[in-house]
């Protein structure tokens, strides 16, 4: 493994910028605008390239330390933390891919040349994707629209997929990088959600986007489970699931405070503990999830996404429980926009949804457990 930067020097910087980071979203919390302010301030500090290794000019940080950074900035701010996120599980994929000589270098290197901002367009995409592609001299052109695309307003590229239908192999799912300000491309401004209102998870739209062959990194048939995903979920949802957490221990700490300002109630201690020991819970789940990606040591099997995605439930259910039982005991005030309780209880009910929700797990870690392969549910629609 290369040598890496102490994680320790990121988390100060979280600590230095968090209450800056906190202070742009509660001017934002009550909209939808994006937090560009804090975007600017987290590519200042090098933390888009933090993770990519020291020999291609970034920060070297682990995997295991980037998911403490996203935790700790889940504290201050969850939308900052979960759009950041999703460049980052991007990161670790090429990362992963880099260091096993799969492709991964370029973009690992155009992203700490530029401190490039990286989106994910695979949210409403699974085994197999969505849109059309058109065979042309040179490439492709590619005509899509694809959803919750966080932090689109502040990405460089684009990093989606489309399914072809290859004349020889038939139907296929290639996947490629996109760049922002390519021709054809443009974003929908329809991200007005419960929570997580910040992240600018907005539709990306793509009209006839030419991509050039030597672009496509992976080719794999439709509807089918393929390696690949054995790293990206393995990689993404400790990432991902790292800004909830930090979220809960939020939530967590507030409701403490409001526990000890009434400590005559009889009812609080019973309320606290049951807080107490959702949060356990998600602890116990996330830590283990981390440690099933081993800092990149691990093989794309189907036994390590599908360990992740349980786990990913178990910490979703487990962190909207601790936001509820943190409104529930803080009284009245829990319940006022005001109050930072607020927030995070509807930022909370993002975690379900990300891949996979809490049936198509169930569905997918059942069929494993029989022996049989997982299946695309919405193909089957």
């Amino acid at each position: 493994m290369d040598m890496h930067v102490n994680t320790k020097d990121f988390l100060a910087i979280v600590d230095e910028i968090g209450p800056e980071i906190e202070a742009n979203s509660a001017e934002l919390k009550e909209g939808d605008a994006f937090l560009n302010d804090n975007v600017a301030l987290l590519k200042k500090h090098k933390f888009y390239s933090a993770m990519v290794p020291k020999e291609l000019g970034g920060g070297g940080v682990l995997h295991s330390e980037m998911c403490a950074i996203i935790r700790m900035l889940g504290r201050y701010c969850p939308s900052t933390a979960l759009m950041f996120s999703m460049h980052q599980h991007l990161i670790a994929t090429a990362r992963w891919n880099y260091h096993r000589n799969n492709p991964g270098l370029v973009l690992l290197e155009k992203v700490a040349a530029k401190e490039l901002v990286l989106v994910s367009t695979g949210a409403k995409d699974w085994l197999s994707s969505s849109g059309e592609m058109e065979k042309t001299e040179g490439g492709y052109l590619v005509t899509t629209s694809k959803g919750f695309a966080s932090g689109s307003p502040g990405a460089d590229i684009a990093v989606t997929s489309a399914p072809y239908e290859d004349p020889e192999k038939g139907w296929q799912v290639l996947h490629f990088p996109v760049p922002m300000t390519a021709e054809g491309v443009s974003i929908k401004e329809n991200w007005k959600a419960m929570g997580m209102r910040n992240t600018g998870s907005h539709t990306i739209i793509m009209d006839k986007v030419f991509v050039p062959e030597e672009a496509v990194g992976v080719r794999r048939p439709q509807g089918v489970f393929h390696p690949m995903w054995s790293v990206v979920l393995t990689v993404a949802m400790p990432l991902i699931m790292s800004a909830y957490m930090g979220l809960a221990e939020n939530a967590a700490d507030i409701a403490r405070k409001q526990a000890a300002k009434n400590t005559a109630d009889p009812h609080l201690p019973y309320l606290l503990g049951e807080m107490e020991n959702q949060l356990t819970t998600a602890l116990v789940a996330y830590e283990s999830m981390v440690g099933i990606t081993n800092d990149f040591d691990f093989e794309p099997v189907v036994e390590n996404p599908d360990n992740i995605l349980k786990r990913k439930t178990i910490i979703a259910k487990a962190v909207i429980e601790v936001t509820r039982k943190a409104v529930e005991l803080s009284g009245g005030p829990g319940y006022l926009r005001h109050f930072k309780l607020e927030q995070l209880f509807r930022d909370a009910h993002a975690s379900q949804f990300h891949p996979l929700s809490e049936k198509k797990q169930i569905h997918f870690s059942g069929r494993l457990a029989m022996g049989l392969d997982p299946i695309d549910l919405d193909r089957l629609a």
